[in-house]
């Protein structure tokens, strides 16, 4: 069945993926509708966060927040898609950088790189910064369910010297790259939320405590990795820049989650700005009622 619903719907993502951009955002505009108005997918799920992290909002604020949004998701949604075609002149056109020299002064180091970014506008197309570095890339994600599928996506970013590795590989495969001497930079999107229970840090997101994923800075400091962070800016549609931050240089430097505190101050940094462009149909806040009493 996983093979069936490949071969048909392959040839649709193809085909979609080759058209032009404004035809590409028309689809989109279209994809809108359905998923907002018809569908109402996770728009409870939206409202909730809205209200609990904007309180000091009108509700037609948090409604406009969240139509720019689903907009914005219907974007990201095509945008994936453009993925599969799209030439590596065309994506340096719609993703850009505002200093990928930080990245390569870097690299003149001994130390890998490890990349930290939160669910923030389209930051999955940061795979084109293979095109600036020299480094193999590694990307922690979630496969898919779909193998093939899974394969496809992996394929795409293999062709910008970026790999996928999921988060039970990402220790093994980065252990062996620093045994054999490879110099990598690794990318963790670390803003989702980890289990209550097996949360080793809470604090403040958003001003709301909650789990926060510790994984990035403890592999950091276990493999001796400089720690950066990116943060993506959507200029306009179809249009991304991107800006690095040193977090640090020497991560044992710094004390336990100190580093993935900076990390969370800076992702609300980029919310409060614009907050259209976060995943609001994460579940962020769900364990909030459940702070353990040491955190508290």
């Amino acid at each position: 069945m996983q093979f069936l619903a490949y071969i048909l719907i392959y040839p649709f993502l193809w085909i979609i993926s080759i058209l032009p951009f404004k035809v590409l955002y028309f689809i989109s505009d279209i994809l809108y509708v359905l998923v907002y108005y018809v569908i109402g997918y996770r728009k409870k799920t939206v409202m909730y966060n809205l209200r609990l992290v904007f309180p000091d909002k009108t509700e037609k604020e948090r409604i406009t927040i969240s139509k720019k949004f689903f907009h914005h998701l219907c974007d990201m949604i095509l945008e994936s898609i453009k993925s599969l075609t799209i030439s590596e002149k065309e994506m340096k056109k719609h993703f850009t950088f505002t200093n990928v020299e930080l990245i390569q002064e870097l690299e003149k180091t001994d130390k890998n790189i490890a990349l930290m970014c939160a669910h923030y506008a389209n930051f999955e197309w940061i795979f084109i910064l293979q095109t600036y570095v020299k480094r193999k890339g590694y990307g922690v994600y979630k496969r898919l369910t779909n193998k093939y599928f899974d394969a496809l996506v992996k394929r795409i970013r293999a062709r910008y010297n970026s790999y996928l590795i999921t988060t039970k590989e990402t220790i093994p495969t980065l252990l062996e790259s620093k045994k054999t001497g490879e110099l990598s930079i690794s990318g963790f999107v670390s803003d989702q939320s980890p289990k209550a229970k097996k949360a080793f840090h809470w604090n403040d997101f958003m001003g709301i405590k909650v789990p926060v994923h510790t994984g990035a800075e403890m592999l950091a400091k276990r493999l001796d990795m400089s720690v950066v962070f990116f943060g993506v800016k959507k200029i306009k549609r179809g249009y991304y820049e991107t800006s690095f931050k040193t977090l640090a240089i020497n991560a044992n430097d710094y004390k336990d989650y100190e580093i993935t505190d900076m990390f969370l101050k800076l992702v609300e940094e980029q919310i409060l700005e614009a907050p259209e462009y976060y995943l609001w149909t994460h579940k962020r806040w769900k364990h909030k009622d459940k702070v353990p009493a040491k955190f508290q």
